[in-house]
C-alpha cells in the first residue's frame, strides 16, 4: 500500500527517529564514496509551481546517488490546476513514475495529488508546511547536540509554513518551542492549540524576540516575505523590523546556541551578517542535510 508524506504528523516519533538513522547511514556511505543504488531503475516526477534551489537540487542529486532518476517539471510545462487537473496529473504520473515530489502554492492541491496518485507523494513545500526542511533541521540539531533532551527552539519572525512544520515536529519530538511573532503574523491558532493538547511539547507565542531567545538551544528564522508575498514586502519589513536574529539575540541564548535559517537569507533583514556567518551558525550544515534526509524519505516510501 502506497504512503504519502505531506506533513511531519504523517509520521510517528519512532518513524522520525528511523529516518534520522537511515539518513545518517546514507550520509556516511556517501562521504566514503560507497555506492548505494537502492532505488536503481526508479523515477521521481518533480512538480514545481514555485522556483527552488535546495529543493530541486537536493531531490535530483539524491535520486542520482540512490541509482534512480528525477524528472523536473516546470510550471509552464504542466499548468497544474489550470491546464490540467491535479487528479488527472496524479493518475498519469502514477502510470509512468515511482514517486511524485511537488513544490506548490496550495496545500489543498498537494492533498488532491495524493488522493488520486497510486504512488507516494512528497511535500516539497506548500503554503501550509515544509516538512522536509524541518526533518533536515532536526537531523542537523541531532548531529550537533547528540540528543534532543531539554531542547528549546526559538522561532523569530513570521508564523508561516516553516513555523507550522516546527509546530508539527513539536507534536512528535518533546521540546520547548517559543515563537516570537509580531501581532497579526502568528501561526495558525488551531494548530498551536492542537500541539499543546497533544502534551508532547510546550508551544508558546510571544511578542518579544529577546524573551524567546532566552536560554534557547536554537535560534531559527526565515524571510519576512516569502514567494507570493512580494506585494506585502514593504508592510512586512515595517512590522518585522525588531524581529531579527542578530548578535543581541545570540548573546541572550545559551553559549552553545545553534543559529539556523532555511534559506534563502536576506542579510540585514531577518538575520544579520554576523549571525549568519558567525561561529554559532549551522545554516549550511542544515542545507546539506536536506539531501540526506530526503534520500531517507525517498528510500522509505519508494523501496518495495
Amino acid at each position: 500500500m502506497k504512503r504519502d508524506f505531506l506533513d511531519i504528523t504523517d509520521l510517528s516519533a519512532g518513524e522520525i527517529h528511523r529516518l534520522f538513522s537511515l539518513a545518517a547511514d546514507l550520509k556516511k556511505k556517501q562521504k566514503k564514496g560507497k555506492a548505494h543504488p537502492i532505488l536503481k531503475g526508479k523515477t521521481l516526477a518533480m512538480i514545481f509551481q514555485k522556483p527552488s534551489t535546495r529543493t530541486r537540487i537536493s531531490f535530483e542529486t539524491g535520486m542520482v546517488q540512490l541509482g534512480g532518476h528525477a524528472i523536473y517539471i516546470s510550471p509552464d510545462e504542466m499548468g497544474l490546476g489550470k491546464r490540467e487537473t491535479a487528479a488527472d496529473v496524479a493518475r498519469v504520473l502514477s502510470r509512468y513514475n515511482d514517486g511524485i515530489m511537488a513544490r506548490v502554492f496550495s496545500h489543498d492541491l498537494l492533498a488532491e495529488l495524493a488522493r488520486h496518485a497510486s504512488i507516494p507523494v512528497i511535500n516539497g513545500l506548500s503554503d501550509w508546511s515544509h516538512p522536509c526542511q524541518i526533518l533536515g533541521d532536526m537531523l542537523t540539531i541531532l548531529e550537533h547536540r547528540g540528543a534532543f533532551d531539554g531542547l528549546k527552539v526559538a522561532w523569530i519572525g513570521d508564523g508561516n509554513n516553516v513555523a507550522h512544520s516546527w509546530i508539527h515536529m513539536a507534536m512528535r519530538i518533546p521540546m520547548e518551542l517559543v515563537l516570537a511573532c509580531p501581532a497579526g503574523f502568528d501561526p495558525d491558532k488551531d494548530l498551536v492549540a492542537k500541539a499543546n493538547d497533544a502534551k508532547t511539547s510546550r508551544v508558546r507565542i510571544v511578542r518579544n524576540p529577546l524573551e524567546a531567545a532566552e536560554e534557547a538551544d536554537v535560534l531559527y528564522t526565515d524571510v519576512w516575505a516569502s514567494m507570493g508575498q512580494e506585494k506585502e514586502a514593504a508592510r512586512r519589513k515595517k512590522a518585522f523590523k525588531n524581529f531579527q536574529v542578530n548578535d543581541r539575540l545570540v548573546e541572550k541564548a545559551k553559549p552553545n546556541v545553534l543559529v539556523m535559517h532555511c534559506l534563502p537569507a536576506h542579510r540585514g533583514e531577518e538575520i544579520s551578517e554576523s549571525a549568519l556567518e558567525g561561529p554559532r551558525s549551522i545554516v549550511f550544515d542544515e542545507a546539506e542535510n536536506r539531501l540526506h534526509i530526503q534520500k531517507a524519505i525517498l528510500v522509505t516510501l519508494m523501496k518495495k
